[in-house]
Parts: structure tokens; C-alpha cells; sequence
């Protein structure tokens, strides 16, 4: 499997992520008070069928997991950090809630999140989803070829640091495309001039995880979705991106 991908598969890549923006667009909006986590997932289906386009995450089996995702988005809430499975609660005023999704178009794959306000939230939660989006944004601005991944762990997590949030360090950003988790591993933290070095024509997806609380998670007793230790709120944010020959094109905005 090349980490280098086609100007075709970038082609097809760039017509997936403006399918999963829209997609991810339209569900983000009718997160509300009420609204169950499922509802949002029967939405997501069918928005990317509507496109023609699989879901990623649907039947979807890591290694070591012994069963396969049961849904095609991922809906994490307050200190649900990723891999939510969406139930019939609703949602409820103060909440915030993780939107992660991903599509497979014409057989490349393409990653994205949000995170989302129900209603009015505390001052604390608008902090660390306005840090992470930030983040995200820092991740990007340095992912350009000749600096490699450790640059990009360096910058977000220089810039965290004077908010006091946690960093999720069990968890990463990942390379994307032919599947939708490749090489190479893109961890929210590290040192100038480590990891695998950027180069034109790779795609990954850069996703930081933030807390209210410690960087310590654990695997609910689904065993898919990862809660913070001390039950603190937790954002999510991600962009699929190419790099090119001067810096970086988004692929999901």
C-alpha cells in the first residue's frame, strides 16, 4: 500500500470529502435538545447513500475488536471521547456531543468530526471546544512537506498547554485513503523533527482530542467507546487532508 496517492485518487478523494462535509454539515445541524443519537445515524446513512457513497464505520471491525461497529456514526457525548454508539437517549441541554463519520467514494476513503453545543453549555465546555478546533487548525498549518509528524504533535500541544486541557495521547491522528486507518500514526503531542517525514501526494487525517480533566481514557463496556477516567468533557475535532507541494489542501471543509 503506497502512503503516496494518484493525482486520480486525490481527484476522487477531494469529490468524497466535499460529499462527507456536506453530510456532516446537514446531521451537526439537527443535533438538538431531543434529538437521540440514532436519529442522527439513520440520518447519516442515508445522506451518504443519497450520494452514492458507503459508509466507513458501518460492520467496520479494528483489530482486537470482536465485534464490528454497529453504525455509521460515531456519536460521543460529554466525556465520550470517540467511538460513541449511537442510543435512544436524547440529547439534552448542556451537552456536547463528538460527530465523527467517514464515507468510502469509488473505493477511497475519506475521515471527519465535529464537535457540537446543545443548547446553552458551560463556559468550561465553549473553552475546550473553541482549544480544539484551534488545535486542529495549528495541525494543519504545520502539516506541509519536509516537516514531519512530530512537528505537528509539537505545535498542538504547545499550544494546549496554557489552557490546562488534557491531551488524548492513547488515540491519534491517522494516514487515510485506501483504508480508513493507515500509516502513519499522527499522535496529538511529540518533538520537533520525529515520526515519518511529510511528503506531496500523502493524505491523513489529523483529529485532536481534548479534556476538561487528565489525558487519561478507558474503553466502555461496549467496547468501542472511550470515556475520560475522571469523567470529564471531552471535544473532537478532524479534517482530512493531502499534502502538496507548497503546503496542504483540506479535503473535508
Amino acid at each position: 500500500m503506497s502512503f503516496i496517492k494518484t493525482k486520480e485518487e486525490i481527484e476522487t478523494l477531494r469529490e468524497g470529502g466535499k460529499h462527507l462535509a456536506a453530510v456532516l454539515r446537514d446531521v451537526a445541524a439537527v443535533a438538538k435538545a431531543g434529538t437521540t443519537s440514532k436519529e442522527l445515524d439513520a440520518l447519516a446513512l442515508k445522506l451518504i447513500k443519497d450520494f452514492g457513497d458507503e459508509p466507513a464505520f458501518l460492520n467496520y471491525q479494528p483489530d482486537l475488536a470482536r465485534i464490528a461497529f454497529p453504525a455509521t456514526l460515531c456519536v460521543s457525548v460529554n466525556d465520550a471521547v470517540v467511538h460513541g454508539i449511537p442510543t435512544d437517549e436524547p440529547l439534552q441541554n448542556g451537552d456536547i456531543v463528538g460527530l465523527d463519520l467517514g464515507l468510502r467514494h469509488k473505493g477511497l476513503f475519506v475521515d471527519a468530526a465535529v464537535t457540537v453545543a446543545i443548547g446553552k453549555i458551560s463556559k468550561e465546555a465553549k473553552e475546550l471546544m473553541k482549544v480544539t478546533r484551534e488545535a486542529l487548525q495549528i495541525g494543519i498549518d504545520w502539516a506541509k512537506p519536509g516537516h514531519y509528524v512530530g512537528d505537528i504533535g509539537y505545535a498542538i500541544e504547545r499550544h494546549v498547554a496554557p489552557y490546562g486541557l488534557g491531551i488524548v495521547k492513547e488515540l491519534s491522528g491517522h494516514g487515510v485513503g485506501h483504508e480508513i486507518h493507515e500509516e502513519p500514526y499522527i499522535p496529538n503531542y511529540g518533538k520537533r523533527g520525529e515520526g515519518m517525514k511529510l511528503k506531496p501526494g500523502m493524505v491523513i487525517a489529523l483529529e485532536p482530542m481534548l479534556t476538561l480533566g487528565t489525558d487519561q481514557i478507558k474503553l466502555g463496556k461496549d467496547k468501542f467507546t472511550y470515556v475520560t477516567k475522571d469523567g470529564s468533557f471531552s471535544a473532537h475535532y478532524e479534517h482530512t487532508l493531502v499534502i502538496t507541494e507548497t503546503g496542504n489542501e483540506v479535503l473535508t471543509h
